[in-house]
């Protein structure tokens, strides 16, 4: 049951010396299923980043409960630098609003290493949508007899946070259908079983490309390098509705200085290569550079901006 899973402990394991590390595999914990973003950058970067370090990295997807099982399994893990956070805006700034007792703090429970980047979210629909524009999308939203179904990657989802921000600022009326996972949910709206999605830019930009799919706006305040032929939500009139999901590394709380230090360097020298630059940008990542410090605090105005926002659209687990 998700009380056990979230259950705090007594007392938290003490930090190992960090002298030696690493000393044995490393366990990276994605919390979502396979095909979304966070597992995408987890997938690309670990095999560089275990080459750096002389240890294997071993990604470990553990979805469910709004990203908060995965993060409550790292947040109470030994802090040794063995079991570590694919972190993102999920259960860090949107589920901590909607599961108040949730077993972790986004801040006081962990230790944010290494800040990677963002990634937009698209409005995207299949091309049997007779739409060719955002505000096209609005209009025919607003003609149906009846709600039009929405899908996202899952419950407390940045795609659902901001479909529901959109229902909301945009008067129109909205279902929305979360998957376990965007990849599940892509598949059956390549299918045309749904026909509208909110999701994340980089696993759309090869099915634009390809025709399949077609993207009507960014997530952003101006257009992306990814994608410059998309119009971002900014330009469009809809500030409200600029979302990014952050990605990044995090460790339990008590992780070792030496550990978080040589972690952010390491992930700071792997973006620095070009071929794995280049792979991630291509899907989509905006990638940027900030200490531990900046990234904490990153995090904190995260959580602050979007608690209230996401009390606001009603969403829940």
């Amino acid at each position: 049951m998700l009380t056990s899973a979230l259950a705090l402990p007594l007392a938290r394991p003490r930090a190992a010396r960090a002298a030696a590390w690493p000393e044995r595999p490393i366990r990276l914990v994605v919390t979502f299923p396979p095909g979304g973003a966070s597992d995408i950058a987890a997938r690309l970067i670990a095999p560089v980043l275990a080459e750096r370090i002389g240890q294997p990295i071993v990604i470990e997807n553990k979805p469910g409960a709004g990203s908060t099982i995965g993060a409550s399994l790292v947040a109470h893990a030994p802090a040794d630098g063995y079991t570590l956070l694919m972190s993102n805006s999920a259960p860090l700034s949107i589920s901590p609003a909607l599961m108040p007792q949730g077993g972790y703090d986004a801040l006081a429970s962990f230790r944010h290493v290494a800040y990677i980047g963002a990634v937009p979210t698209v409005f995207v629909v299949h091309p049997s949508v007779p739409v060719s524009s955002f505000a096209e999308l609005t209009a025919w939203i607003r003609a149906q007899d009846k709600p039009v179904q929405y899908g996202s990657g899952g419950l407390a989802s940045v795609g659902q946070i901001v479909g529901e921000l959109y229902s909301r600022q945009a008067g129109v009326a909205l279902q929305h259908i979360p998957y376990k996972g965007s990849g599940a949910m892509r598949n059956d709206l390549l299918g045309g079983q749904i026909r509208f999605a909110v999701d994340a830019l980089p696993q759309n930009l090869p099915f634009l490309r390809s025709g399949q799919l077609r993207l009507l706006a960014v997530t952003t305040q101006q257009r992306v390098s990814q994608a410059p032929d998309i119009p971002a939500v900014g330009e469009l009139g809809y500030p409200g509705l600029v979302a990014e999901n952050f990605i990044g590394l995090s460790g339990p709380a008590g992780l070792p200085d030496a550990v978080s230090r040589r972690l952010n360097d390491d992930i700071a020298q792997v973006l620095a290569e070009p071929l794995l630059r280049a792979k991630l940008e291509g899907q989509g990542f905006v990638l940027a550079r900030k200490s531990p410090a900046e990234f904490t605090e990153f995090v904190r105005l995260q959580a602050e901006a979007w608690g209230p926002v996401v009390q606001a659209t009603g969403a829940s687990l």
